[in-house]
């Protein structure tokens, strides 16, 4: 079967590859120059938290997403199983009981094990919550890496390119375009992201930490040599421009109050983008004709783009 893949975003990449192993021709078409380029998943935190996300998220997020991590794994280097850390400030203890209610799969730690799992905080903080099974990824290498794979696997990219401007010569189309789909998925919202990567010079964590802050929740995701992704906002609306002061005061002062030392790193990059959800926050994938559309992954999108991708599949092999 030719399948033409529309967008090469992680949704697209992801299901790119599941057509290329069961041995589909692929052509993946995308506006971008580059790989991640115009693309909201380059701006993701890349965890692989399926428990976590039940806290805020549906049954459903929670059993998809617990096929990620294996998924990953088989398909890029750098996954990193080392579970999830959720703190708070002591005063702030009733958001941790509230998290743990809402959530399954985690190990009450006290402040001997944190400081044992992350040696920089030690000593600051008595009681947390650990999600061993939990993992994470760089974004960024994953999604060039799947598109190296994908390209030795035969597969064509045409980088660059407007869907509508070219004939798409395929059996079946599968349109993974986030938010400029809404010409045909009109009931798509945006959600505004915002993130900072920031270095320091004295820590470096070794596993996503979640801190339960008052007014803004916070992660923070460790990119290796004291680089970390911090992150990050949900605001309703598609605006893509720079970072707002307020997210950047709210982002900033959380990352201090879990540690001091973060006042004195460097602000690598601020980065803002828009990602696509359905008014219930969950993906969806339908068929059309010859058309299946994969879209409003939300803030899952390296969490439940593999299961999407598989029923991307099995979509596009049902007779129609």
């Amino acid at each position: 079967m030719r399948v033409a893949i529309i967008g090469a975003g992680v949704a697209g990449l992801a299901t790119a590859t599941e057509f290329a192993e069961q041995g589909h021709d692929v052509t993946l078409i995308a506006r971008g120059s580059a790989i991640g380029e115009n693309c909201c998943s380059w701006y993701a935190g890349g965890m692989l938290a399926p428990w976590c996300e039940g806290e805020s998220a549906g049954e459903q997020v929670i059993r998809l997403g617990q096929q990620a991590v294996g998924w990953w794994e088989r398909h890029v280097s750098g996954v990193r199983r080392r579970g999830t850390l959720v703190l708070c400030q002591g005063r702030d203890m009733a958001e941790l009981h509230r998290f743990a209610r809402r959530t399954e799969a985690s190990e009450v730690v006290d402040g001997d094990r944190i400081d044992e799992l992350e040696p920089d905080l030690a000593g600051r903080f008595r009681q947390g919550l650990f999600f061993a099974d939990e993992g994470h990824l760089d974004p960024r290498k994953a999604l060039v890496e799947l598109a190296q794979k994908l390209r030795e696997q035969g597969a064509i990219f045409r980088l660059g390119v407007d869907a509508g401007d070219v004939a798409l010569d395929a059996d079946i189309t599968i349109d993974c375009r986030g938010l400029a789909a809404r010409d045909r998925l009109p009931d798509l919202r945006g959600v505004r992201g915002e993130m900072l990567v920031i270095r320091s010079r004295d820590l470096n964590l070794s596993r996503p930490v979640r801190f339960l802050h008052p007014r803004i929740p916070l992660y923070i995701v460790p990119r290796g040599e004291g680089v970390h992704m911090v992150g990050a906002t949900m605001i309703e609306g598609d605006r893509r421009a720079h970072i707002s002061v307020r997210s950047t005061l709210e982002l900033l002062s959380a990352a201090y109050a879990l540690h001091p030392a973060f006042g004195e790193a460097e602000i690598l990059e601020t980065g803002v983008d828009a990602r696509p959800a359905f008014p219930d926050n969950l993906p969806r994938v339908q068929r059309c004709g010859n058309t299946v559309y994969v879209n409003g992954l939300y803030r899952h999108g390296y969490l439940l783009s593999p299961a999407i991708a598989h029923m991307a599949v099995a979509a596009a092999s049902t007779p129609n």
